[in-house]
Formats: structure tokens, C-alpha cells, sequence
């Protein structure tokens, strides 16, 4: 029996772990050292941000990276379902879907329209994984995984919003003041 080098088979991991499959699952396995990480991923690491779409300003945005077959997903469904039922006006929920090829791709379509193909390709294939982005800067205020803890998404999202990280009193204006503050 033949083997092949070990800069061979470093080779094929390398390439197995950066090509896309229809199972998110082969990339998981990948040990880290052996994956290329994408252009957009470098962004987030130097901390390059920018604000997400019209449509999440406002309010915190907590995103899960999502699929059907995804044991942490269900874990923690019922924290995201309590959470949505707590911050329904407060903060904006995306769903991202990585459950198959066609709801990935979709997914990603739509996290270039809200401004958040960086985050999506760097965390597309950590399925169970929730953020808190401030939709002013585009920046992870903080991530878990597969946490089914309400209360440890329940402090961040209430210290958001006191903190105006979805609204305009971080710097970006006084439009989060009263209107009688504002007459001073």
C-alpha cells in the first residue's frame, strides 16, 4: 500500500476545508490552522465596521447563525423564542439558515442587503452561534454559543439599550433625548 506525503494530505485538508459543500458539518470538523480565512474575515479581526442597513437602526440586532439539523440550534430555540417575546420592539432579530445549499444562499443574499456579509462569512458555519451587533457600527457588542442562558442575553441586550447602541446616543446625534432635553 502507497501513502501519500503529509504535504499532500495537509494539502487536501486545506482545500476540502475551504471549499463549500452542501454539509456545513465537514467545515466544522477542520481544524482551524488548516482553513484559508476569508478576505472578510480579516475585516472583522482588525475591527473594520460599518453601519448596518436603514432597516436595523435603531434598535440591537441579535443574529443566529441557524439550521434545522443543528442540535445547539434547538438547544437554545426556546431562549430566542423567550427573547423575541421580551425585546419584540426593543431589538431586531435575524435568522440566517444554513440548514442546506439553497437556504445558505439565500442567506447570504440577504445578509449583504442588511450589511452583514462580513459577519455572515465569517460565522456561517458556526451553527448555534448568536450576536449582538450594534446596527450604528456594525460591531459584535458580544457572542455566544450555543448558550441557552436568557438571562446572559437578557443583560447585554438591557445594557444596549440603555446605552443607546441602537439608537443615536452613542454619538451619533441626540435624537435619543426628550424633547424637553433638547429645548435646554
Amino acid at each position: 500500500m502507497k501513502f501519500l506525503p503529509t504535504s499532500s494530505i495537509l494539502a487536501i485538508a486545506a482545500t476540502l476545508a475551504t471549499t463549500t459543500f452542501g454539509s456545513i458539518a465537514a467545515i466544522q470538523t477542520a481544524p482551524i490552522s488548516s482553513v484559508n480565512l476569508p478576505a472578510t474575515a480579516t475585516l472583522i479581526a482588525k475591527g473594520e465596521t460599518s453601519p448596518l442597513a436603514k432597516q436595523l437602526q435603531g434598535k440591537p440586532v441579535v443574529v443566529d447563525i441557524y439550521a434545522s439539523w443543528c442540535p445547539g440550534c434547538k438547544n437554545i430555540a426556546p431562549t430566542l423564542s423567550q427573547l423575541r417575546q421580551q425585546y419584540g420592539t426593543k431589538a431586531n432579530f435575524v435568522v440566517f439558515d444554513v440548514t442546506d445549499a439553497k437556504k445558505t444562499k439565500a442567506s447570504m443574499k440577504m445578509s449583504a442587503n442588511l450589511g452583514l456579509a462580513s459577519f455572515f462569512d465569517a460565522n456561517k458555519s458556526q451553527t448555534s452561534t448568536v450576536a449582538i451587533i450594534d446596527p450604528a457600527t456594525g460591531k459584535i457588542i458580544k457572542q455566544f454559543r450555543n448558550n441557552a442562558e436568557i438571562n446572559e442575553y437578557s443583560s447585554v441586550l438591557d445594557r444596549a439599550i440603555v446605552q443607546g447602541r441602537g439608537g443615536d446616543a452613542m454619538g451619533h446625534g441626540d435624537m435619543m433625548k426628550k424633547p424637553d432635553a433638547m429645548k435646554k
